[in-house]
């Protein structure tokens, strides 16, 4: 198959103009973390969009669970911080039809300080946000025969030093997605794959749960937010489906905050 066959669905002039380019329909989505919070966001506009949806989690009851309740949608485990694991389930869902899209959603945080930061958890967090993204960005990009979208939940804190707690092992991990999401960009650009990433602001999911038991720690993250609040998991849905449709055929290598202005100051 010649790179130009690899690039028709992107095509701008093959596809449809207007509200269309947003449309996913006909199209394979696979999303990781897809369970809950902004994975399970994306899971559903995606579908919403009009793509079959492959919802992959650790927790595999859960990721069933959820696609049930959605249109045309299955739900499976995986661990993705499981090198052989993240090959066999990609080629499982390869073998069903060529992936078209891939939200790469898994992540985890362990907030501790630097110098009390084992390395063990320093691994465990560099071996889920960063290099899972990576292992299942290559595995999906094997399956995108005809060209496809990945988009990287990154974080603010891939763009920034924090400093309201202590978070280095989650926001080296996401640095490190920011600058994996350019280089696979460039690199997979002849095979019109087009490789974005998405960075919120603390957004109002599970994730963050811990941090909402401090009501303090709160008033702060909303004082240093332009916007004056959190995101909700829509918000950054939004914004990953923008990047996986055809809406965004001439964007790659890019990472969009969605962050109400944190950035921005």
């Amino acid at each position: 198959m010649t790179i130009a066959e690899r690039g028709a669905r992107d095509d701008p002039m093959s596809t449809p103009g207007g509200l269309q380019r947003f449309r996913l329909d006909g199209r394979v989505a696979v999303v990781t973390g897809a369970a809950s919070g902004i994975g399970l966001a994306c899971a559903r506009m995606l579908g919403e969009a009009g793509a079959k949806v492959v919802l992959l989690d650790l927790d595999a009851q859960l990721a069933e669970r959820e696609a049930a309740r959605l249109a045309n949608s299955v739900g499976r485990g995986l661990d993705v911080s499981d090198a052989a694991a993240i090959e066999r389930s990609f080629a499982t869902i390869g073998a069903e039809g060529a992936i078209d899209v891939l939200v790469n959603s898994a992540g985890m945080a362990i907030r501790k300080p630097a110098l009390e930061l084992e390395l063990d958890d320093w691994m465990r967090v560099i071996n889920v946000n960063l290099t899972g993204s990576f292992l299942c960005a290559r595995a999906a990009a094997r399956h995108m025969t005809t060209g496809g979208s990945i988009v990287n939940i990154a974080s603010i804190m891939g763009l920034s030093g924090g400093g309201l707690y202590p978070n280095i092992s989650y926001q080296t991990s996401k640095g490190g997605v920011v600058n994996m999401t350019r280089a696979l960009a460039v690199e997979w650009a002849p095979l019109q794959i087009r490789v974005n990433a998405v960075a919120p602001t603390w957004t109002r999911t599970p994730f963050i749960g811990e941090l909402e038991n401090s009501p303090a720690l709160m008033e702060r993250i909303r004082s240093v937010t332009p916007m004056k609040r959190l995101a909700e998991a829509d918000e950054v849905a939004a914004a990953v489906l923008f990047l996986a449709s055809p809406a965004a055929s001439m964007i790659t290598g890019h990472t969009l905050p969605v962050d109400g202005g944190f950035l921005a100051q």
